[in-house]
C-alpha cells in the first residue's frame, strides 16, 4: 500500500533500519494531528484573510462562496462517502495508531437496526483514542461493527473555522449539537451511532496520569435524547487515555481553575496547561503525547425506548442504568489494561 512504498523510498533515502523509519513516521502523524487540533482553525483562517488581499483573492473568495453555500452540510452529518473512505484509510491513521499503540476491543455486537449513542469516556486532553478509533479505521471499526456508521461529535465551533471543518467532515466527525445529532438519528436511516465524548471540556480539567475519573453525575442530556429518538446507549471507556499527557491542575476556587471555567462557560472549551515529550527526545518537554497504550473498550448497548417527550424521572432512571454499566464495564476491564483490582472509576 502507500504507506509501504514510502517506508521502502525513506529506507532506500537514508539507509536507515525499518523500525527507525517506522518510529519517525509514527511521530510524525501524531504531530500533524496535534498541530491540527492546537492551531489549524487559526491558522487557516488567516490564510484565508491574508489571501484576500493579495492578486490571488479570487481563490479566497471563490472558497468562502462555497462555504456559504455549504454552510449547513456538518449539522446533517453527510459527506462525499468516496472521500470518506479514502481519508478514514489513509496510511497515516495506522502509524498514528501505532505511535501509542490504539486498540478497539468489541464486548457485544450492534444490530444494524437499531441506531446508537456511544459515551466515551474520559476525554483526556484530546480524545486521541475517539479520534483514532471512530474517525479513522486504523483500529477496524468498520469490521468490528459491520454496518455501523460512527459519527464523532465534537465542539461546534470547530465547523467555523475554514479548511478545518472540511478535513474533521472527511473523517465523519459533526458538530456536538442538537441540531446534527437529531438528523442522524432520525433522517439518516438505521445503523447510525453517534459518539458522545459525555465529560467534555469539564472533564478535561482532571485528567491526569494515574486517574481514572469521569464526569458524568450531572450529565442527562445525551439519555434525554437517546430517549427522544430510541436510541440504544453504548458505554466505552478508554483505558489509558489520561496517561498520554501530564498538566497542571488548578484546585477548585483557585485562580487558574476559574479562569478554565469562564472559558469553558462562554467560548465552549476549557485552556489545560499540559505537556508532553519533545518532538527529539523523550526525556524533554513538548507536545506531542506519550507513547502509552490506549485501549477503548465497546461496551454492551442498552436498549432504549423511544419516548418523544421524557419525563425526568424517565431520563434518571436510564442514566442510572448507564452509570452502572459504565462502572461494570470498567471493573470488569480494569485488570487486563494494567489497572489493579483495588482501582475504582471515580464519578463525579
Amino acid at each position: 500500500g502507500t504507506g509501504s512504498n514510502i517506508l521502502s523510498a525513506l529506507q532506500d533515502l537514508f539507509w536507515l533500519s525499518k523500525s527507525k523509519v517506522e518510529k519517525q513516521l509514527q511521530i510524525i502523524s501524531v504531530l500533524q494531528w496535534v498541530l491540527t487540533f492546537l492551531v489549524m482553525g487559526i491558522a487557516c483562517t488567516l490564510i484565508l484573510m491574508y489571501i484576500l488581499c493579495t492578486d490571488c483573492w479570487a481563490i479566497a473568495a471563490l472558497y468562502l462562496a462555497w462555504l456559504v453555500f455549504d454552510w449547513n452540510t456538518p449539522k446533517k452529518g453527510k459527506y462525499c462517502r468516496t472521500i470518506l473512505a479514502w481519508v478514514r484509510n489513509w496510511a497515516i491513521w495506522r502509524y498514528f495508531r501505532d505511535y501509542f499503540p490504539i486498540r478497539l476491543v468489541k464486548t457485544h455486537n450492534l444490530l444494524t437496526s437499531r441506531n446508537y449513542i456511544f459515551g466515551y469516556h474520559p476525554h483526556g486532553i484530546m480524545g486521541l483514542g475517539a479520534f483514532c478509533n471512530f474517525s479513522t479505521e486504523a483500529t477496524g471499526v468498520s469490521q468490528k461493527f459491520p454496518g455501523i456508521r460512527p459519527y464523532l461529535a465534537t465542539l461546534a465551533g470547530n465547523f467555523r473555522m475554514p479548511i478545518l471543518r472540511d478535513y474533521l467532515m472527511s473523517g465523519g466527525i459533526c458538530p456536538v449539537n442538537r441540531d446534527s445529532i437529531d438528523y442522524i438519528l432520525s433522517k439518516n436511516g438505521s445503523g447510525n451511532a453517534i459518539v458522545i465524548v459525555v465529560g467534555g471540556a469539564a472533564e478535561s480539567l482532571n485528567c491526569t496520569p494515574g486517574r481514572n475519573s469521569v464526569t458524568l453525575r450531572n450529565r442527562k442530556g445525551f439519555v434525554r435524547l437517546a430517549l427522544h429518538h430510541g436510541a440504544d446507549l453504548v458505554p466505552v471507556y478508554s483505558f489509558g487515555e489520561n496517561e498520554v499527557y501530564k498538566q497542571v491542575i488548578f484546585e477548585e476556587g483557585s485562580w487558574g481553575r476559574w479562569v478554565q471555567k469562564k472559558f469553558q462557560k462562554h467560548i465552549g472549551f476549557a485552556p489545560c496547561i499540559f505537556h508532553g515529550r519533545g518532538l527529539f527526545s523523550s526525556n524533554t518537554w513538548g507536545l506531542l503525547p506519550y507513547s502509552k497504550p490506549i485501549t477503548t473498550v465497546v461496551g454492551e448497548p442498552i436498549t432504549i425506548p423511544q419516548i418523544d417527550n421524557p419525563s425526568q424521572n424517565e431520563v434518571d432512571f436510564y442514566h442510572s442504568i448507564y452509570v452502572d454499566s459504565l462502572i461494570k464495564l470498567f471493573d470488569k476491564y480494569k485488570s487486563k489494561f494494567g489497572l489493579p483490582e483495588t482501582e475504582v472509576l471515580e464519578v463525579n
